[in-house]
């Protein structure tokens, strides 16, 4: 079954519907999602969800594009991520597309979220948006290669790609790869190894074509997977295995807890 490795299970556009939601995964073919947190204010929200179902994971971190919320320092993360079904650090990173000025604060927080990783082994969820130079940089800074993680809603450049898979990360895939417009994408979608590529749906937002200007969910990433073969030119069941098993290389918690179920 496909892994849904990004999405926002908490958030408001899936108040009352958690169900609804497990049942049309199941029915897609898609045995488990990462509930990402985005800030620490949030994070109980985020674990609620988590705890209904085995199918479904959760993360610890607090995302770039929130300025005023409570700032995470490492012994704090390191301590949140002990929850038992936390697997990863992040959602994390840099955006300077929707905030400007100084923005020093977000480099700060994503070296302490890196941090984190590093001192549990968990790996991270990076978020870059216009900001490609300085998360590259942060992340060698950082010795980021050695916790490892995962390029969430990957836009960037195949060279950037490269650059990330040589620190150990993984590229995901959302519904962008599905968009018509989305060519250097595509290409970048059929380049990389198949073994450093996951698919996530970054639910609520970007919903696959044919689904496109609609609420996303966990079920519609087997659209994105299906994109991924088109571009490959290789069969689905084989995207499939390969981003599960990608999936749970790179998560060895979400793989533990998931061998209880």
């Amino acid at each position: 079954m496909l892994v849904d490795s990004h999405c926002h299970l908490d958030f408001d556009d899936f108040k009352d519907d958690l169900s609804g939601i497990l049942e049309r995964m199941v029915e897609a073919g898609v045995g488990h999602a990462v509930c990402i947190a985005v800030t620490l204010e949030a994070l109980s929200a985020v674990r609620a969800v988590a705890a209904q179902s085995d199918r479904l994971f959760a993360t610890v971190g607090v995302h770039p594009d929130y300025p005023d919320v409570r700032e995470p320092d490492v012994r704090s993360l390191v301590e949140l991520a002990t929850d038992a079904r936390t697997i990863a650090i992040g959602e994390t990173g840099l955006d300077y597309y929707r905030l400007s000025g100084d923005l020093e604060w977000q480099r700060n927080r994503f070296r302490t979220h890196i941090r984190a990783a590093r001192e549990t082994g968990l790996p991270l969820v990076v978020h870059t948006r216009a900001a490609a130079a300085d998360t590259l940089r942060i992340l060698r800074e950082e010795r980021a290669h050695e916790a490892g993680g995962v390029m969430h809603c990957f836009t960037e450049s195949l060279d950037f790609a490269r650059a990330a898979i040589d620190m150990n990360f993984m590229i995901s895939f959302s519904g962008i790869v599905t968009f018509r417009n989305a060519r250097d994408l595509k290409e970048v979608a059929k380049a990389i190894p198949l073994e450093r590529i996951l698919v996530e749906t970054d639910a609520p937002y970007l919903a696959p074509v044919p689904h496109r200007g609609k609420t996303n969910e966990p079920a519609l990433v087997a659209h994105v997977a299906q994109e991924v073969a088109r571009l490959r030119q290789i069969a689905f069941d084989d995207v499939v295995a390969a981003t599960t098993m990608n999936f749970f290389r790179l998560f060895p918690k979400a793989a533990r807890l998931s061998e209880r179920t």
